[in-house]
């Protein structure tokens, strides 16, 4: 099969030639032309251009040499490529074209794959080779950075390793690599040695001088090549270790402490045994190249995360923002994610308010033919997909992983902020026009991710259309061409498409002006189903049910946060009367001219499987302007924002301020039927100045009187005046002036208030003394009187119900910050 490079694309410019694009895939034939791609993508065109044409080089270096698998993976990857230098701008010619081509060669290609032998495995002596040489990596990382106990261990334990190895095989050529890697690891751990004892003897500085002789290794030989230059060895100074080292269970291979990870049933009628990389593959790789079209979900019920994976795989390959790559661990110096023999790896998730690192070893699920029963990478060499979702299905508690949705997925991969838009018609917010210009906007920004997700229909309505029931799908592009508005949709099953208007086998709809515009060729799509698709707006809104938003937090200069926990034991079971139990903070805001943004994420923390699968806890944040004091009735004052109440771990409140000075807002924190304990996370991102603090409680001191209405003590209220005087009538003596809070609880079919009356005060009252006070307007359940400065002195405080005869318990609870002392008089 021949195959000739075109010539490379021109720099980019206004004013630059049309060139021939990429280069010809094996077997192909010539292009045709296609005019100008458009969009309005935050995206180098130039570098898109350049990507295409490395990657279609690989892909004909792959197929010349009989590697069909690894070669249908970089056709794919160059006709993405092109499709998004079209995108954004490019001016090439014959774009489409040419990705017709890389795709029918993707095609043909597919036979030769299934037919395809795979390399031999590589041997035990072969891995441990290996695996030796990533100690040393890491050793010499470890060396690079001034550590030298870590390198000086790593580079002994890779010594054990191959003088071990070395014994174990009879293979001349092997023997002799194992034995000069061993040698070049010890003399580096010999020279650390030497530097450290000379460093511990001196008495002053521990940093080399420019003038003192140093001393100069070159690199580890042809077979090892770290630097091209010799490297100078520090002096060092000789102290504790930090960290965590390679135990001798990990050199020998990591095997999860945790142990296995549980199946699902669908995996568990199917599996067959665990394997290692090394099994399924003689090369196997972290990454070649991040892409959300190589993202295949198979039978583990995660398919929200998978949608997850795949938008932040196609917004690192839009924008070259390190999104995925940058949380695998171990990392070369380029800060890429590499290949650990040894087994271990890290990923780091934002799981319950903070990144954590999440340990895991290299163990998949395999079923009889030695497929893998997780997510894989259609490039089987790749490691990526599968590790960083057994990563998640770790923290999540194992494949037989509940479901989820893409809000609490996409923020456990990037830490973006989660947003939920439901499309259904008892959303009233919801406005088509608007929805559609803000996301059209934002996306091409860079600023947001999406997905969306269907809800429950029929079998036969999701037959007819093509569409899963409540099923997640990831939103790679948004367009709009002359008044109609598409969304492409990739689901991440890799198949089955939608099948409504502007599906592949529409022929009512398409143009041939709408195809070019879109990068679309509908005869293409007809050949090889991937899953994805374009659909227009108003079908999505239609057929779908929620879009998930998920915003670079980068967006907001300023923010910060609390952890805290609210015990189920603080107040009753519903706020729906009282919310002086409930967490409050106050948030004050300096707006500048123009306006300004703040955003409020509540995140509750899942400490537990089955309250994530179950997900029964339904929280909110309810926003109120009462300049930062504390509120205790619901609804007055009014919310300034009320709250929905979820079942989601997140919820986000915007508030939008549009006059500049100083803004305070009491945050309340809500829950539906609160039954346990919960811990949770707010996290405050403004464009502006802020401050944000949990509510002090001025009040140290705290009293709890037990008492009931029954028979002639339910008097009733004053308008009651014969039976008013029978009511129970408490006394209590403040010895100090001071701030006093009063709150009477009883049952909540009644309406209950009360009345505070002065008996004495000590010394001149003044502007501060009173004759009576009361709680106000009778409130089902529930009511209070706050006084800022009450006298010191004795006061009478008489609690009722509304009307008379009403039986019932109620407690009486004093808080003030002097002593007081309680007594019952009726």
């Amino acid at each position: 099969m021949g195959a000739a490079p075109a010539p490379a694309p021109a720099t980019a410019g206004s004013g630059r030639k049309r060139k021939r694009v990429g280069v010809e895939p094996a077997g192909g034939r010539s292009a045709g032309g296609l005019g100008d791609g458009s969009g309005g993508l935050a995206m180098d065109a130039t570098t898109l251009e350049l990507d295409a044409v490395k990657f279609a080089q690989l892909a004909v270096q792959r197929d010349h040499s009989g590697r069909y698998q690894e070669a249908v993976f970089y056709y794919k990857e160059a006709a993405q490529a092109l499709i998004y230098a079209g995108m954004a701008g490019s001016n090439l010619e014959n774009i489409q074209e040419k990705i017709n081509e890389y795709l029918e060669r993707v095609q043909a290609l597919h036979s030769a794959v299934q037919s395809q032998n795979t390399d031999p495995l590589k041997s035990k002596q072969q891995l441990d080779l290996e695996r030796a040489h990533f100690l040393v990596t890491q050793a010499f990382d470890e060396d690079d950075k001034g550590n030298a106990e870590e390198a000086i261990e790593l580079y002994t334990e890779a010594v054990e390793l191959c003088l071990k190895t070395a014994t174990e095989t009879s293979e001349t050529g092997l023997q002799s690599k194992l034995k000069q890697l061993a040698r070049q690891a010890l003399d580096r751990a010999e020279a650390l040695k030497e530097s450290m004892s000379k460093s511990s003897q001196k008495e002053k500085s521990t940093v080399v001088k420019p003038n003192q002789p140093v001393r100069t290794f070159f690199p580890l030989g042809p077979d090892f090549s770290l630097n091209d230059k010799p490297q100078t060895i520090r002096a060092v100074q000789a102290s504790e270790s930090q960290g965590q080292r390679y135990t001798a269970e990990e050199i020998e291979v990591l095997s999860d402490k945790c142990g296995k990870l549980p199946l699902s049933p669908k995996q568990k009628a199917m599996f067959a045994k665990w394997v290692r990389p090394d099994d399924l593959t003689n090369n196997p790789t972290m990454i070649y190249t991040v892409s959300s079209f190589s993202i295949k979900q198979t039978i583990v019920s995660d398919c929200s995360f998978v949608a997850s994976l795949a938008i932040s795989a196609a917004y690192e390959r839009r924008y070259n923002k390190k999104l995925i790559t940058s949380i695998i661990y171990p990392q070369n110096k380029k800060g890429e994610p590499e290949y650990n023999p040894c087994g271990k790896y890290m990923v780091k998730l934002h799981i319950n308010g903070v990144p954590r690192k999440v340990i895991i070893d290299d163990q998949l699920p395999v079923d009889h033919n030695g497929e893998l029963l997780c997510s894989y990478s259609n490039n089987k060499n790749e490691l990526w997909v599968s590790l960083i979702e057994k990563a998640y299905m770790k923290v999540m508690g194992g494949y037989d992983f509940p479901g989820s949705n893409s809000n609490i997925d996409l923020h456990a991969l990037t830490g973006w902020i989660p947003e939920r838009i439901a499309m259904h018609s008892d959303n009233q917010a919801f406005n088509k026009d608007n929805t559609f210009r803000m996301l059209y906007q934002r996306f091409h920004k860079g600023d947001v991710l999406i997905t969306t997700a269907t809800g429950v229909m029929s079998e036969e309505e999701g037959e007819k259309w093509g569409l899963v029931p409540t099923h997640a799908y990831a939103v790679l592009d948004i367009r709009e061409y002359k008044g109609l508005r598409f969304l492409q949709l990739k689901n991440p099953w890799s198949h089955l498409r939608w099948k409504g208007r502007y599906s592949e086998n529409d022929t009512r709809n398409w143009t041939p002006d709408l195809q070019k515009y879109l990068n679309f060729d509908p005869r293409t799509a007809q050949k090889i189903d991937n899953g994805i698709f374009w659909i227009a707006w108003e079908d999505l809104c239609q057929y779908y049910d929620v879009i998930y938003l998920s915003w670079n937090p980068s967006l907001f200069k300023e923010s910060t946060c609390i952890h805290s926990t609210w015990d189920a034991k603080q107040g009753p079971v519903k706020d729906a009367y009282s919310l002086a139990n409930n967490p409050q903070y106050k948030l004050e805001v300096q707006c500048p001219q123009g306006g300004a943004a703040v955003w409020v994420l509540l995140s509750r923390h899942i400490t537990d499987k089955d309250d994530f699968a179950h997900n029964r806890e339904f929280i909110t944040m309810v926003v109120y302007k009462t300049d930062g004091k504390k509120v205790y009735y619901p609804a007055d004052p009014p919310p300034y924002i009320d709250g929905i109440r979820i079942n989601s771990p997140h919820y986000l409140t915007k508030i939008k301020l549009t006059s500049p000075g100083s803004h305070t807002f009491t945050l309340v924190v809500s829950q539906y039927e609160k039954q346990n304990t919960i811990h949770y996370t707010i996290r405050v991102y403004s464009l502006c100045k802020f401050t944000f603090s949990k509510i002090p409680a001025p009040y140290t001191i705290s009293k709890r009187v037990n008492g009931q209405w029954k028979g002639h003590s339910a008097g009733g209220c004053g308008n009651f005046r014969d039976s008013y005087k029978n009511n129970p009538i408490y006394q209590f003596q403040l010895d100090k002036s001071g701030p006093l809070l009063i709150e009477l609880r009883g049952p909540r079919q009644y309406s209950v208030g009360f009345e505070l009356v002065t008996v004495s005060t000590v010394g001149d009252p003044g502007s501060s003394g009173f004759q009576k006070k009361n709680s106000g307007d009778y409130r089902c359940g529930f009511c209070y009187l706050e006084v800022e400065n009450v006298l010191a002195g004795v006061y009478n405080i008489i609690p009722t119900t509304f009307l008379p005869q009403q039986e019932g318990p109620f407690f009486l609870d004093f808080n003030s910050a002097t002593p007081l002392k309680v007594s019952q008089l009726q």
